[in-house]
């Protein structure tokens, strides 16, 4: 292939009106009715910034799906990522190679405790399968609990560990999940009137359906360290230690999802931090390297990874530790150690998305809560706060949701909601003036939605 032939290979791909064309004629959307969408086109992006096909230009306070925590085209990245595929694209991962071997050891020095080993896998989602198949197979057990109000991904162990209306279609007991009541004061259903209550009242909760499920038959218990996409929900203090104590008194796996909480999003390399527990197993991807090229992996403890020195592992992905993406995946933690991005989201969200937020709430009468940490908020809206009824249906959406995402969009910024919430989940390399200017936006939208 000569260059001229690829860079006309490239060019035809940037023309929008043909991108959209293409899509609807062959391209199958996930999370989708197929035939009453309208895609975005987007053509170009950079910082925290994406363009779409009339060139207007938008503030990305999603980052796409909470994953581009480096914002778009990082020189660093960009460059690692060209730099590795003139060198070595693609290997098998049964070899070892230079960008995977680093990638590893940045990611076990800033993991906890002793997870000082890492299974690379593509995404998230499995990710959650193979902790959960490594859980098993450590304790001879089956059975996994997880939480309502969770996301774990979309294949079928990991749909079936989620506990929103996504799990619903899938599920068909079959997969060995139990799912139990966390920690959601603001919500609660263990009638708390206080954080301090809601926490003992939900290990109690937890300590109870473990008993009642059997200890024995239990392999593993599976938690975001701050559920992402059901509603950032921050656990209350003491509620990790507390599960990490009736795991270690049953001998169960406690896994931790940081798909979304980790690699600086909640203000700490782990949110797990927050809790001051060390898990047996935490799950990744997403910010690991910013989701510039497909990533995910599992880190594992001394004891787990004994369990497998000498008795294989049964499991494995064609692309584990691809080369390119763990070359995006070095370039991205690097940048982070080199710039204190993790401690630049912890001060974003103690300075200005916070502070901003809880203005708005004074101001807005829909706003329910406010919560969240580093660059990872969520405004829980409702149509009453007496009573707290939702802006819209659990698993649903509603004319006034909708209107506050077209307002959004409308005047230059592309929102992350769900259900009845709007997350402020931007770049962690956000400047202040811009997350200011995304909340401006966020402020005209919502008091235009009101009427």
């Amino acid at each position: 292939m000569t260059e001229t032939t690829t860079r006309s290979d490239l060019s035809s791909t940037y023309d929008a009106a043909r991108a959209y064309e293409l899509d609807r004629a062959h391209v199958f959307h996930s999370w989708s009715a197929q035939a009453e969408i309208s895609p975005m086109v987007i053509t170009r992006a950079e910082g925290s910034h994406v363009w779409d096909a009339d060139d207007r230009r938008y503030l990305d306070f999603s980052s796409q799906l909470v994953f581009t925590n480096l914002g778009h085209q990082h020189p660093r990245i960009v460059a690692a990522i060209q730099e590795q595929a003139a060198h070595l694209c693609t290997v098998a991962p049964a070899v070892a190679n230079g960008a995977r071997s680093e990638a590893a050891r940045l990611i076990a020095s800033h993991t906890p405790g002793d997870l000082d080993h890492v299974f690379f896998t593509n995404g998230g989602a499995d990710a959650n399968e193979h902790a959960v198949r490594m859980a098993r197979l450590h304790t001879g057990r089956h059975k996994v609990l997880t939480t309502y109000r969770s996301y774990h991904g979309g294949t079928h162990l990991a749909v079936n560990m989620t506990g929103d209306p996504r799990r619903w279609a899938s599920d068909h007991g079959s997969a060995g999940t139990v799912h139990f009541f966390g920690p959601f004061l603001y919500r609660s259903a263990f009638h708390a009137r206080t954080e301090a209550e809601e926490c003992e009242r939900a290990l109690e909760h937890l300590d109870q359906v473990v008993s009642l499920e059997g200890p024995g038959t239990i392999a593993a218990i599976v938690l975001e360290a701050i559920p992402g996409t059901a509603g950032i929900m921050i656990p209350p203090p003491g509620y990790l230690a507390g599960v990490r104590e009736i795991c270690d008194r049953h001998g169960i796996v406690l896994v931790a999802d940081e798909v979304m909480s980790g690699f600086g999003r909640a203000g700490r390399w782990f949110a797990v931090e927050h809790g001051g527990i060390v898990p047996d197993l935490i799950t990744f991807a997403k910010g690991v390297n910013s989701g510039y090229v497909p990533l995910g992996g599992v880190a594992i403890s001394d004891e787990i990874h004994a369990t497998f020195a000498h008795r294989t592992y049964p499991g494995g992905l064609t692309y584990s530790g691809h080369p390119l993406a763990c070359a995006a995946a070095v370039a991205t933690i690097r940048t982070m150690e080199d710039e204190d991005v993790v401690g630049r989201a912890e001060r974003l969200g103690e300075d200005v998305i916070g502070p901003g937020l809880r203005a708005l709430a004074e101001k807005h009468e829909r706003i329910g809560e406010v919560r969240g940490t580093g660059a990872f908020w969520a405004l829980e809206l409702v149509s009453d706060r007496s009573t707290r009824e939702p802006l819209a249906p659990y698993g649903g959406s509603s004319p006034e949701m909708g209107a506050i995402v077209k307002g959004c969009q409308e005047r230059g910024m592309l929102p992350f909601a769900n259900f009845n919430r709007i997350h402020v989940v931007p770049p962690l390399t956000t400047t202040d003036d811009e997350v200011r200017e995304g909340l401006a936006i966020l402020d005209a939208a919502l008091t235009a939605a009101a009427g």
